[in-house]
């Protein structure tokens, strides 16, 4: 009897109510959402005029005499001064008047300017805001 009366109630309990519903049909169901930022990249090509440097050789005029044998005297001096010998001072008389005699040399310096286009991507986001479905 007492088996009866479990069984009977249990019974009872499942039809009153089944997995979240009423047996009528009735149903309550919350769903629950969030809003969630979405972050979109836009890429863009951006063009603009710029002025860019044109370069040109310019040639020196040579060395002279005199500043060759300045830098000869010069380099001289100091290489006499830091061995202390004439050895030292010979060498100082060489590399003195190469340098002197390099320093005119040509090299490359700025002519003018030219106008060119010059394009380049720019990427900005753009941010969404959605709502999402999270549960019920």
């Amino acid at each position: 009897m007492k088996n009866f009366i479990i069984v009977g109630a249990m019974l009872a309990s499942t039809t009153a109510y089944a997995g979240g519903k009423h047996v009528d049909g009735n149903a309550h169901i919350t769903d629950h959402f969030h809003h969630q930022s979405v972050n979109t990249p836009v890429t863009q090509q951006k063009c603009e005029q710029v002025q860019v440097p044109v370069y040109g050789t310019v040639h020196g005029g040579g060395a002279t005499g005199g500043d060759v044998l300045a830098g000869m005297i010069l380099g001289g001096l100091l290489g006499k001064g830091a061995t202390g010998n004439d050895d030292g001072a010979a060498a100082g008389a060489v590399l003195g008047g190469i340098i002197s005699a390099d320093k005119n040399r040509s090299r490359q310096v700025v002519t003018g300017y030219r106008s060119e286009v010059q394009c380049h991507n720019v990427t900005q986001y753009t941010t969404q805001v959605k709502e999402v479905y999270s549960h019920s």
